[in-house]
């Protein structure tokens, strides 16, 4: 049976599969509990058969898991042969599937953008924009493979959603993609970028050579000269000679470029480009956001469900009883309690002063933050998110000292090594907690500081022109 379905599948035939089906119910189940080398949708997306692979989705939708003995699932070999009608039904059934690697390190997104299939890569984009940042073997990203592959017009869509970050990343060899682009003399890849991109013109590799010590000296090759005369106008220059400090090659990449794109602008430019720059650059900070802020509301509400719980119900527990029964004694004596009140407070009052702090404290950092997320305030600034992971620190902090109070208040005195090792382990996470607040705030600070400096920039240019 299986190898009557397999032949249907490479023929595409929907009547022989119905007849598999009826022979066999559970036919389709096999491929999903069982171990073959690849599934009969593996087998259609890979031959283009959407009718096939449609009919196949709407009785087993779980088919579009599966990978086969190279771990390419239906969504890989469909982008790989450039079927967008197929890569689309697959996306409508799991999305996610943009996120599995093969077994060369590969997901979709990087099997469309090495094929050059631009619609199938636009619409796997559209569905899971974070894909494009997965990381390949060697540590490249999908613009290096587009610049090993040449595929220039993958690139510039790729562009249109990458910051200067991603533009300038590098593999493990510290190779940026200009580096490849240069090592292969790809002049209009070269061009593309120092002309439409923020690429860092003097970056080193992990040799300490810059793009232009890519290229020889040879005045006869007209190629290589045509490069290197690009690059020394956009700021260039070799490792042994750079003169210039980054401050100021960044002030010659702005200057350059905000000329280029004003005169964009005189001469109309595309403004369908722009278009899809702008949707695509919404959908991935929306996505980011999303997640950031679903993963700090159960963070926060797991933290305030704990603190509450332990809030009510202190460690040691509450006294069962009340004794003596008259207040004048009670008074007298500090052994006397009343029923429904903390053993902890009557036997460790200073403890549970400071467990009583910093469970209040967490449990309000928690709230707090579940308050401003559904608050419907405009939190979609970064400043705004790092407000509330800040808070978030305070509340994980506060919850952490709850728990060596309470531990230490439980804890016999003559267990010297678990309250030393107690002791320990909250002065690691007290630090490690400091350094990352610390580390944050100086990121912080160091995007106003760029943001300043940009807007110090654009002005001079703007006072220049007048």
């Amino acid at each position: 049976m299986e190898r009557k379905l397999h032949e249907a599948a490479v023929e595409g035939s929907v009547n022989s599969l119905l007849s598999l089906l009826q022979e066999d119910a559970l036919l389709l189940d096999r491929f999903i509990t069982g171990r073959y080398p690849e599934t009969p949708l593996h087998v259609a997306s890979m031959l283009g058969h959407l009718e096939f692979v449609d009919e196949i989705l709407s009785r087993k939708p779980e088919l579009a898991k599966e990978v086969d003995s190279r771990k390419s699932s239906p969504l890989h070999l469909a982008a790989a042969k450039g079927y967008l009608d197929i890569a689309t039904r697959l996306l409508q059934v799991n999305p996610d599937m943009c996120l599995v690697c093969d077994f060369d390190g590969r997901n979709p997104l990087h099997i469309a953008a090495i094929k050059g299939h631009i619609n199938v890569l636009g619409e796997l984009i559209r569905a899971r924009p974070w894909a494009a940042r997965s990381l390949m073997d060697e540590g490249e990203t999908i613009l290096h493979a587009c610049v090993r592959y040449n595929q220039l017009e993958a690139m510039k869509l790729l562009v249109e959603i990458a910051d200067h970050e991603f533009v300038n990343c590098k593999n493990y060899d510290g190779n940026t993609i200009l580096h490849l682009a240069i090592a292969d003399k790809q002049t209009e890849t070269i061009h593309f970028l120092i002309s439409s991109t923020t690429i860092e013109v003097n970056c080193e590799n992990a040799d300490g050579f810059t793009p232009l010590d890519l290229l020889s000296q040879n005045e006869r090759n007209l190629k290589e000269k045509e490069i290197v005369e690009s690059l020394r106008r956009i700021g260039a220059v070799r490792a042994k000679d750079k003169p210039l400090s980054d401050r100021q090659l960044k002030a010659i990449r702005i200057k350059i470029l905000s000329s280029s794109s004003l005169s964009n602008q005189t001469t109309a430019s595309n403004p369908k480009k722009s278009k899809v720059r702008e949707r695509f650059n919404i959908n991935s900070y929306a996505d980011w956001l999303e997640r950031k802020r679903n993963t700090l509301m159960l963070v926060a509400s797991l933290l305030a469900t704990m603190a509450f719980q332990v809030g009510v119900n202190p460690p040691s527990g509450v006294w069962q009883d009340t004794s003596p029964s008259d207040s004048s004694s009670m008074a007298s004596n500090k052994s006397n309690h009343l029923a429904g009140f903390s053993i902890m407070a009557d036997n460790f009052p200073i403890k549970y002063t400071y467990f009583l702090i910093a469970n209040t404290t967490g449990f309000m950092a928690s709230l707090s933050i579940i308050l401003l997320l559904i608050s419907g305030l405009p939190l979609r600034h970064r400043f705004f998110m790092w407000i509330l992971m800040v808070v978030m620190w305070v509340a994980i902090t506060a919850m952490a000292f709850t728990y060596t109070v309470s531990v230490l208040a439980v804890t016999p005195d003559h267990a010297d090594s678990a309250l030393i090792y107690i002791r320990y382990a909250m002065s690691g996470l007290t630090s490690m907690m400091l350094l990352l607040l610390l580390a944050h705030t100086i990121r912080l600070k160091i995007r106003l500081i760029n943001c300043i400096l940009k807007l110090v920039l654009r002005l001079i240019n703007l006072i220049s022109r007048l």
